[in-house]
């Protein structure tokens, strides 16, 4: 649609600024939403209080992790006639709250690595119940970091809002004793220092 013509320079340049404005508007909105939604600052208010994270210390960074776990089948401790899945490791990408990729989880040992290097290993302290169909909610004390960066000084981990994850369905005995199933999963760590 062409614009009006008018006798007075000024006037005929006067949409030129707003054109610009409205182009910069539209593009700042389209970079934020490629981005997902922002994500609330966590509380862990609702958390049972096995996997809470004693009081003096802070959120140092949240993650959203999504990747799958190894379960074997093996024979159960001291009843060697029969067996279950046993949980093996995991291996799931780390993406920070704007959904860059900051890091992986992997294990054995349970090991969380920022994408600068630095890693840290932890013991589990405690877990509570996320449902039947979801792997548990889970507190860990993190141990020293390896190398200085991201995962310098954090002093807990949670892993919260767990999906999926659980022992694979399928039969284990002794005719597939041995075998390794993958299972997907999702789940948020939390990592916290000392204020």
């Amino acid at each position: 649609m062409p614009f009006p013509k008018t006798s007075f320079p000024s006037a005929r340049l006067a949409w030129k600024p707003r054109l610009m404005l409205t182009i910069l508007a539209i593009a700042g909105i389209c970079a934020c939403s490629s981005r997902g939604p922002v994500m609330a600052p966590f509380s862990q208010d609702s958390l049972p209080d096995a996997v809470k994270v004693p009081p003096g210390h802070r959120v140092t960074l949240e993650t959203a992790a999504s990747g799958s776990i190894t379960y074997e089948c093996r024979p159960k401790k001291d009843m060697a006639a029969q067996f279950e899945w046993v949980f093996v490791g995991p291996d799931a990408s780390l993406r920070d709250r704007r959904g860059d990729s900051v890091g992986r989880y992997f294990g054995p040992p349970a090991t969380w690595e920022g994408r600068d290097g630095s890693r840290v290993t932890g013991a589990q302290l405690a877990v509570a119940s996320a449902g039947a169909a979801n792997i548990p909610l889970q507190l860990v004390k993190a141990g020293a970091a390896n190398g200085p960066g991201s995962m310098q000084g954090v002093a807990y981990i949670q892993r919260v809002n767990t999906r999926g994850g659980i022992a694979p369905p399928a039969a284990c005995g002794a005719a597939n004793s041995g075998q390794k199933q993958v299972v997907p999963y999702a789940a948020d760590y939390v990592f916290w220092r000392a204020v």
